[in-house]
């Protein structure tokens, strides 16, 4: 299963990447297991991921909670909480 992944603001910069198309090992299949998934790829991936609970993820471009499914093909993108006025 391949699927984009998208960075943005200091979750790119810890990352050291905005984007990368991975094929996923077998039992990654949400949200959440992908997140642990990308913490084991290098130690920018680790502190990027290192607090979890604080970054939003997006799948196709759609708010999604931890549990939700990840699909071929899917476009996932993780951001820091997003604040306004």
């Amino acid at each position: 299963m391949a699927v984009q992944i998208l960075y943005f603001a200091w979750v790119r910069q810890k990352a050291g990447t905005g984007a990368e198309r991975l094929d996923l090992p077998e039992g990654v299949t949400d949200v959440a297991g992908l997140m642990a998934h990308l913490a084991t790829r290098s130690p920018g991936h680790a502190a990027a991921f290192a607090q979890a609970r604080q970054i939003r993820a997006a799948v196709n471009q759609e708010f999604r909670p931890p549990s939700h499914p990840v699909a071929d093909g899917d476009e996932v993108a993780f951001f820091p909480p997003v604040t306004g006025g």
